[in-house]
């Protein structure tokens, strides 16, 4: 890649988080059965007519402003011809000349860059082809088939496989806040396509470029990225000329190997939807829509680092998913301490959510519940360690965390007899160390504080019982 930079345009399709099809009313539910979430709308049988899924649209409308751009009163459905055994009807009904919205952006801060996003338009989805290699077989599912998507297109201003993959996590992070979809790309909801060029460093000429299919995941997307560009750029170097192409990423392989050569646009030959009118909207409409948008996470990370004083760090982990947002925001407003709560949010709750594989919704012990176990902690009712042990039975037991204090005998020992014995105990077990503490080593202190714990099973007042191991020091 010496001497040359990548240039690269990225193609999302999003599908929308309706229970119904873009244009019938077929339920898709991921996992059917195949070929039994169709009628003959999706299948293009002769005479059937598509209506449009408002709820679809309304959708839409949130992913274009959530993305910044501007949404049109006005826009056209198209058919794009082209023919293909997961496509019943030998086109698609989706958008052309006319889209929903263009003009958005999203801003990599972290990368201090900014993307543009050209279009947003609606479309339908096609089928499923599942190609069985050894048998040498291809079978279609249409359950698919006609399931509502957006199609974000960005402009060509990403300048590697790194910012590539910010990108799409940023994007995916905003269409999660706005509701349009779940983004799961392992049920296929979010599936990218990449455009890729190289030109020599400093050009303002782009260079030929080829589209990658077949990128599953954002690490398949960064892998693919880098790989294509330094293919292309060995090709140039080698004075050699990068073919246009549509190139089919093989994660096993690690390569992208040819597929077909890369349509145009009159390849398709689009003309308006003739049995579509088009799809308008009120002024009103949008602005509604833009007013019941939520916060979006680069503003609420903001309002997190400056109105509630979080670092930086805790404020993008926390923002990262709204519903963990959501649940820090109501612990910090319980508790009023807002690094106590992302302490915890993103320690000991964040964990439980990525061992079990569940939501945060699913959370066994409430917000109140833990706002309580760290006031516990905070009035030194608790230690940390004997925190730790309350947080594990809370989620057992669903119980408050002050009556398992009680029941468990975990409270707090500041008993300065009862201190005072389990020092004793610590020294005389262990002389020599003892004996060199006493003569002035103070780095022995740690080493008597964990004895004195586990001592007292953590209940321990842990800065009562190091005054007492410290007055040990030069006796």
């Amino acid at each position: 890649m010496r001497g040359y930079e990548p240039v690269i345009g990225l193609e999302v399709h999003v599908q929308l988080a309706t229970t119904s099809k873009m244009f019938c009313g077929d339920r898709y539910d991921f996992g059917a059965e195949p070929n039994t979430r169709i009628c003959p709308v999706c299948l293009g049988l002769p005479g059937a007519l598509p209506t449009v899924n408002r709820e679809a649209v309304e959708l839409a409308v949130r992913a274009a402003l959530g993305l910044r751009c501007t949404v049109h009163e006005r826009s056209v459905f198209a058919r794009k011809n082209y023919f293909y055994p997961d496509l019943p009807k030998g086109y698609q009904i989706t958008q052309f000349d006319r889209p929903l919205a263009t003009g958005g952006h999203l801003d990599l801060a972290e990368r201090g860059q900014r993307v543009r996003i050209r279009r947003v338009h609606v479309e339908e989805d096609a089928g499923r082809s599942l190609h069985d290699r050894l048998e040498g077989r291809t079978a279609v599912d249409l359950n698919r088939a006609g399931v509502p998507l957006i199609e974000i297109v960005s402009e060509p201003d990403v300048r590697s496989a790194e910012d590539a993959r910010v990108y799409l996590a940023r994007l995916k992070q905003v269409l999660e806040y706005v509701g349009a979809s779940d983004c799961d790309m392992e049920k296929g909801s979010l599936r990218v396509d990449a455009n890729v060029s190289v030109r020599p460093a400093g050009s303002a000429q782009l260079g030929t470029r080829t589209e990658v299919k077949n990128l599953n995941s954002f690490a398949h997307v960064e892998h693919a990225l880098r790989y294509e560009a330094e293919r292309q750029a060995g090709v140039l170097a080698g004075g050699g000329a990068v073919v246009h192409e549509t190139r089919l990423w093989d994660a096993a392989k690690g390569v992208a190997r040819p597929m077909r050569g890369k349509e145009e646009s009159h390849d398709y030959r689009y003309f308006p939807e003739p049995d579509l009118p088009p799809l308008v909207l009120t002024a009103r409409e949008i602005e509604a829509a833009r007013t019941a948008l939520p916060e979006l996470p680069e503003a609420r990370a903001r309002r997190f680092r400056e109105e509630l004083g979080l670092p930086a760090y805790d404020a993008d982990v926390l923002t990262a998913n709204r519903e963990h947002a959501d649940f820090f925001e109501t612990l910090a407003g319980l508790t009023g301490d807002a690094k106590a709560a992302s302490n915890w949010t993103m320690g000991e709750v964040l964990a439980w959510t990525n061992e079990t594989g569940r939501p945060i919704a699913e959370f066994p012990a409430p917000p109140e519940h833990l706002a309580e176990l760290i006031a516990l902690v905070a009035d030194a009712t608790v230690s940390s360690t004997a925190a730790r042990d309350v947080f594990a039975l809370m989620l057992e037991r669903g119980e408050r965390p002050r009556d398992i204090v009680v029941a468990e005998g975990l409270a707090q020992v500041r008993d300065e007899g009862t201190l005072a014995s389990w020092v004793a105990q610590a020294l005389d077990a262990h002389p020599q160390e003892a004996a060199r503490l006493r003569s002035g080593e103070v780095k022995l202190v740690g080493f008597f504080m964990g004895h004195v714990m586990r001592l007292s099973g953590g209940t321990a007042d842990p800065r009562q019982a190091s005054e007492l191991v410290r007055q040990e020091v030069g006796r």
